[in-house]
């Protein structure tokens, strides 16, 4: 017995280093943790150097993190939210699925001449997107609230839904096909009843229960508590013959409508990130790589399947959306690779033998080729789609005429580039000292908004010459980015240094690590507003804590003075004066 066990903890200790490299590997080259992890899989499982060998116990707590990540989307699933965005959820979501999944199964049955039930379980795998690629991209280009991003999160939300009733649908899909209606009915009767149960007891008794641990005020208790709702659900929904994955769901459903739910969220996010690792390692395993080499051809053909295909799926609704080509292209290509949950339903097909071997390691490598691809395609389609819209010569001619009319004579105004919240409010201080001003804006949303006197609000892009010389850059006094985007801020600041290096150019960064690239762009100045919250923040700490009030804005000036050149001196004139007039402490 003792050999076995360590064994087992040889194994684990193995899977937990590889976990650290492929995590490391990633943070250094900004590349999705997933891959990584999935890279390793491939590199020491069975079929590559065969450091790790396929074990059962090692396969049942990778198979937690698909847990904890149901979890975790049970967290996020609100009704409000969905009421909020039925139309993109339910109509474009649930088009982009069932159209996948019909136009994958049709090339499984007859192209891969495999029977209709394989058809559908490799089809609704494929239809399948990468949450975890796709959310962290666009959340680091800044385009989670842009058309294409709420477009392509609209679509991810509606996946993440479907997969409860997939998880349902491939184990009665197993049965006999005498048995096959008998058993799809009583498989939605058996989730229906236990759910309904579920929910019933979890509304009643689950906020009492976390009431109760709250007022403890023990934070191990209320992990070890969450910990306990999670597998104890995820326990009774696998002992009525359904997902473990569904009780985790409903759980975090059930917690999302409670004030516990942020604390959650933060608390199980630790093991939902290392079960995962360890599930996308063991996934990387079952990769035959000799089998796939042998079988190049049928890979590569089923790569463009999936990539072209499920590309132009999207590419179509989205037109049919009333999407420009850009936005459309965007949105195609944010959503053209598989997914997390698209791993798991091919995993589970062909553990219940609804694949053959052939079709299961040609799928599955042609899913973690598309998702090594995406960051490639997603950040090309991004550089394409911006191509396209400078192409529209009619649509840009009538937007450049537009800001041309609105810039008409204005003499020394400044120009800001973005109105979001913090162009908002330049334009109010602005308009307080009598300074006109020229916005530019893209987001529809925006423009709506409400603008001071003596300003004007126009729809422009700011990254292109022509716009910016309608907008009046030769009569400027000043000009203020104020885009969170830092590509973007980078692009307009490039722009303006072409035309004027003698005009004001005052940026927002989201972080100090983007200062020195926009000060060598061309930025005369550059505010980070990590900085500036962290001065408001401690120098009220050291008013709260006795500290004069005098002494603490003095601090504030001098670290000011020392990172912003243009308001040196006066900060530092201002810092003597305070210094000689501060009360003594």
């Amino acid at each position: 017995m003792i050999v076995p066990m360590y064994g087992q903890l040889f194994i684990l200790m193995i899977l937990l280093a590889a976990a650290v490299v492929a995590l490391a590997v990633a943070r250094r080259f900004r590349v999705p943790a997933t891959l990584a992890y999935l890279t390793i899989g491939i590199l020491l499982g069975p079929h590559g150097l065969q450091a790790l060998e396929e074990n059962h116990q090692v396969e049942m707590l990778a198979e937690f993190g698909v847990v904890f990540l149901m979890f975790s989307i049970g967290l996020e699933f609100s009704l409000q939210k969905l009421q909020s965005m039925r139309r993109m959820v339910f109509g474009f979501g649930a088009a982009q699925l069932l159209i996948t999944a019909l136009c994958a199964g049709l090339v499984t049955w007859f192209g891969y001449a495999q029977g209709w039930r394989a058809g559908l379980a490799v089809g609704l795998a494929i239809s399948m997107s990468s949450t975890a690629i796709v959310a962290k991209m666009l959340s680091e280009r800044f385009e989670l609230h842009s058309r294409s991003g709420r477009q392509t999160m609209g679509v991810l939300l509606f996946q993440d839904i479907a997969v409860v009733p997939c998880l349902i649908l491939l184990p009665a899909l197993a049965q006999p096909t005498e048995d096959l209606p008998g058993s799809l009915a009583l498989a939605l009767t058996q989730a229906a009843v236990v759910m309904a149960v579920l929910v019933w007891a979890g509304q009643k008794w689950i906020r009492r229960i976390f009431d109760v641990v709250a007022h403890q005020r023990s934070e191990e208790l209320f992990v070890l508590a969450t910990l306990l709702l999670v597998i104890g659900l995820a326990y009774v929904t696998g002992r009525a013959g359904l997902s473990l994955a569904l009780g985790a769901f409903i759980g975090g459903m059930l917690i999302s409508e409670t004030i516990y739910r942020h604390q959650v969220e933060a608390d199980i996010r630790p093991f939902r990130d290392m079960l995962l690792g360890l599930f996308f390692i063991t996934v990387g395993m079952q990769l035959d790589v000799s089998f796939v080499l042998a079988n190049l051809h049928r890979l590569l053909l089923a790569v463009v399947l999936v990539v072209v295909g499920k590309g132009a799926v999207v590419f179509i609704i989205a037109r049919l959306a009333k999407s420009t080509y850009d936005i459309a292209l965007r949105t195609a290509a944010q959503l053209a690779q598989a997914g997390e949950f698209g791993l798991v339903l091919i995993g589970l097909a062909f553990e219940l033998k609804l694949v053959s071997k052939d079709i299961f390691q040609v799928t599955l490598a042609a899913m973690l080729i598309s998702m090594f691809l995406a960051p490639f395609l997603i950040e090309r389609a991004a550089r394409f789609s911006g191509k396209l819209v400078h192409g529209d010569w009619a649509h840009q001619a009538k937007a450049i005429h537009d800001i041309a009319v609105a810039g008409f004579g204005l003499q020394q105004h400044v120009i800001i580039c973005g109105y979001g919240r913090t162009g908002g409010r330049i334009a109010e201080f602005l308009a307080a000292e009598n300074i006109p001003f020229l916005a530019l804006d893209i987001d529809p949303q925006q423009l709506k908004r409400k603008v001071p006197a003596g300003g004007r609000l126009v729809f422009g892009s700011a990254d292109r010459a022509e716009v910016l010389q309608a907008a009046g850059l030769a009569r400027a006094r000043a000009l203020v980015v104020a885009y969170p985007d830092v590509h973007s801020a980078e692009r307009v600041v490039a722009k303006v240094r072409s035309s004027r290096a003698d005009l004001p150019v005052i940026v927002r960064a989201p972080d100090e690590a983007d200062v020195a690239r926009l000060k060598k762009a061309g930025a005369t100045e550059v505010i980070p507003e990590v900085l500036e919250g962290s001065l408001m923040i401690a120098a009220e700490t050291l008013t709260q804590v006795g500290i004069p009030m005098g002494r603490a804005i003095l601090r504030v000036r001098s670290a000011r003075a020392a990172r912003y050149a243009s308001l040196r001196d006066y900060y530092a004139a201002a810092g003597q004066v305070e210094e000689n007039t501060d009360p003594p402490s």
